[in-house]
């Protein structure tokens, strides 16, 4: 069993929360607190959820975020917090829109940018309406939860990763298919997770995007690798997120049941194309996600 499958989904949520709740400095900046014990790069869902969190703080309440683009420019440091910087570039009639800096300090102590992100907001109206179906997969009730999964096989992953690949999360996984580090050979790059807070979250609509943003940087970027036989648990392949961009699309809570459905239709020059579709367990299409990501390969000497 892992050190940390006895946490306390209670207190696991209410960390993710705190780390999502950033602070308000004055001056469209707010700052985001560093994850306890963290050690390493942030994660990159922690950034993405705090920036838009920041971005929601100086928009009116009728008008929830229906899309965000966002760039990854340096890997951020968890021994640091992060500054959020807001621009209001547009308060209009139906739309308003947002630019954020993320920073932390660098070497010298000077604020150096880690991410860049625009959010769109819209007030809501009606208009005509289609949707992809969902597929058809197993009940999340009828498959194990990635956290035991990552417990029963952690000793086939490298000891370095260990640690983190133990880690209880605030987000249960509860994958269909078989994860790369389980053994599993090149297969289509095609996946399919249930996903949903491990304790029940409170009512506000904005708590629940900006978790599910936490949440949608998790099982995307392994996708595109999956046909290649490459992965971070076989040592032979360096993968970084570069831009991520979810579009909202209707009502949902984090703390329900979602499959979040990737697949990647292009890999080529060290890089990787990922999308993901989000839908609620009654079948409706709540919100699409897209990423690019750093895919290099890696020779046996150059991963150890």
């Amino acid at each position: 069993m892992s050190e940390t499958s006895n946490s306390d989904p209670a207190d696991l949520v209410a960390g993710l929360l705190r780390l999502l709740d950033v602070a308000d400095q004055g001056g469209d900046h707010f700052s985001g607190a560093r994850k306890p014990g963290g050690v390493g790069r942030v994660f990159g869902g922690q950034v993405i959820g705090q920036a838009l969190a920041s971005a929601e703080r100086t928009v009116p309440e009728d008008r929830p975020v229906h899309s965000l683009h966002a760039y990854f420019l340096r890997g951020g440091s968890e021994d640091f917090g992060i500054d959020f910087e807001v621009m209001r570039d547009l308060d209009g009639g139906s739309f308003a829109n947002r630019r954020v800096v993320a920073s932390q300090p660098d070497a010298s102590g000077n604020l150096r940018p880690i991410l860049t992100m625009v959010a769109s907001f819209h007030k809501r109206e009606p208009g005509v309406e289609h949707a992809e179906a969902m597929p058809h997969v197993p009940e999340p009730e009828s498959l194990r939860s990635e956290q035991d999964l990552r417990a029963e096989y952690a000793d086939k992953v490298p000891e370095r990763m260990r640690r983190m690949m133990l880690e209880a999360r605030p987000i249960e996984l509860r994958p269909v298919e078989t994860r790369h580090w389980m053994g599993a050979g090149p297969r289509e790059p095609l996946s399919h997770t249930w996903m949903r807070a491990v304790a029940p979250l409170p009512d506000d609509p904005k708590l629940h995007r900006a978790v599910l943003a936490y949440a949608s940087d998790m099982p995307l970027l392994g996708t595109a690798p999956l046909p290649h036989d490459i992965s971070w648990a076989k040592g032979n392949m360096m993968g970084a997120s570069l831009d991520h961009a979810i579009w909202f699309h209707d009502d949902f809570r984090a703390d329900e049941w979602l499959l979040y459905v990737c697949d990647s239709p292009w890999a080529g020059r060290a890089r990787g194309f990922n999308r993901g579709r989000i839908f609620t367990r009654d079948g409706r299409l709540v919100a699409n996600v897209a990423q690019e990501g750093l895919i290099r390969p890696l020779t046996k000497t150059s991963a150890d």
